[in-house]
């Protein structure tokens, strides 16, 4: 049985498949779940090396959907046959890809039998996020504006799905004119669709001008330009710090992917001016709170429950065979802003 991960070699990241082998007994609380379908995100090595998680071989590919196998002595929630999903926790030994693996039962939860296992495979990482920015994070309510931006994104998209389902008032930036194009398909669900592949200097008017002036409640970024010049010029495509805080109402709330995210006095001034505030958005931190994993879970089967009815949608994408993962993994982990769902 092989799986996929990812190797450190002379600072350069290499994917390769290695084999893996079942333990014969399973754990007292572990389900053993045969995987249907595998979500493929970016390996963020520096998180992980700040967590002390780093090994000589990272499994890649942690968000699962299968059927249970096999259930523990003491599994109280799943019972074999069960079709389930979910995140593998970061110290997890096994890759995604492998064709069975043990999982502890307090990571997964019920797929319902409408959904297919690969739109859950591909919802989960995004779907997470996107509840955990307006959510947990901005505590978004009906009546609140909000500014999705990349809403083309697969966490873009997940954003919008949810607060237009909440009541809220969207307004969502385009790259391109086939973004543009497909994001202005979900009006009246999208309040605005402001152009940004020229210039990002027309986003605070426009904000501005659908407000009335009064800026937006909750803003939620896939990341920041931290200086207007000598940028990478993948960073063009990102919004300025300054023009976020712009664009925020008072009180309001920004929610941020950036993790290096630095501010300058200026921009301080203007949040204290405002009385507004600042979140990091790192969905990771579900799985270090222990004390929140019932918050956790009751997340993942809303965001299923929401998919089965219709009310959440993720981006569409061509499921990949097993023998596609490597490359598709490869494509993922340089350009960052893509993901893959392999079907196996």
């Amino acid at each position: 049985m092989k799986g996929l991960f990812c190797q450190i070699d002379r600072s350069e990241l290499k994917f390769l498949t290695q084999e893996t082998t079942l333990p014969e007994v399973l754990g007292s609380h572990e389900v053993r779940v045969q995987v249907k379908a595998c979500g493929l995100s970016p390996v963020d090595l520096k998180f992980l090396e700040d967590v002390g998680m780093q090994r000589s071989l990272i499994p890649v590919g942690r968000e699962v959907a299968g059927v249970v196998q096999k259930v523990g002595p003491k599994v109280s929630f799943f019972q074999p046959d069960d079709e389930v999903v979910g995140i593998l926790p970061l110290d997890s030994a096994w890759s995604g890809l492998c064709d069975v693996l043990d999982v502890d039962e307090q990571h997964l939860v019920e797929k319902p039998e409408e959904l297919s296992f690969v739109d859950a495979a591909a919802a989960l990482q995004d779907g997470l996020r996107a509840y955990s920015a307006l959510h947990t994070h901005a505590h978004m309510a009906a009546g609140h504006t909000l500014l999705v931006l990349d809403g083309a994104s697969s966490l873009g998209l997940m954003c919008i799905q949810l607060a237009c389902y909440h009541g809220v008032k969207v307004l969502t930036t385009a790259h391109s004119q086939q973004q543009q194009a497909f994001l202005e398909q979900l009006r009246p669900a999208v309040a605005r669709v402001i152009p940004v592949s020229k210039n990002w200097s027309d986003l605070v008017p426009a904000v501005l001008e659908e407000t009335g002036g009064l800026g937006v409640d909750v803003a939620v970024d896939s990341g920041v330009r931290l200086q207007e010049k000598e940028e990478p010029e993948e960073s063009r495509l990102l919004p300025h710090k300054h023009d976020i805080i712009s664009v925020l109402a008072v009180g309001g709330h920004w929610v941020t992917s950036h993790q290096d995210l630095q501010l300058d006095p200026p921009d301080c001034r203007l949040m204290f001016l405002k009385s507004a505030s600042l979140s990091f958005l790192n969905p990771e931190a579900w799985a270090a709170a222990g004390a929140q994993q019932g918050r956790y879970l009751h997340i993942l089967r809303d965001m299923m429950e929401k998919m089965s009815a219709g009310v959440l949608r993720p981006q569409a994408e061509a499921a990949v065979s097993v023998q596609e993962a490597l490359v598709a993994m490869e494509n993922v982990q340089l350009q960052r802003r893509k993901k893959a769902v392999v079907q196996l």
